[in-house]
């Protein structure tokens, strides 16, 4: 297995519950990290809700990855506001 092998799509009953739409590997390694976007079903409305986004952690032991913690962002103003404290913080 490796980092490009990971997912976060996850089905429930038939229904892909959870799907990825794109991902960013941020570090390879014994530990990696990846950053997902997503997208869950709503079963209220039968269609999947708006972008959220994810940043996963894995250990990798005998060639398997575990994951081990998660950040999760919930929304595209959470994201935004992520980006500009890290802008700042860089520009700094």
């Amino acid at each position: 297995m490796t980092p490009d092998d990971l997912t976060i799509d996850f089905e429930e009953g038939g229904i892909l519950t959870t799907k990825q739409l794109d991902k960013v590997i941020l570090s390879k390694g014994a530990w990696t990290t990846i950053m997902f976007r997503y997208v869950n079903w709503d079963f209220k409305t039968e269609a999947y809700g708006e972008d959220k986004f994810t940043i996963r952690r894995f250990q990798k032991r005998n060639g398997e990855y575990t994951p081990r913690s998660k950040f999760n962002i919930t929304n595209a103003k959470q994201a935004r506001q992520i980006v500009e404290a890290l802008n700042g913080w860089i520009e700094e």
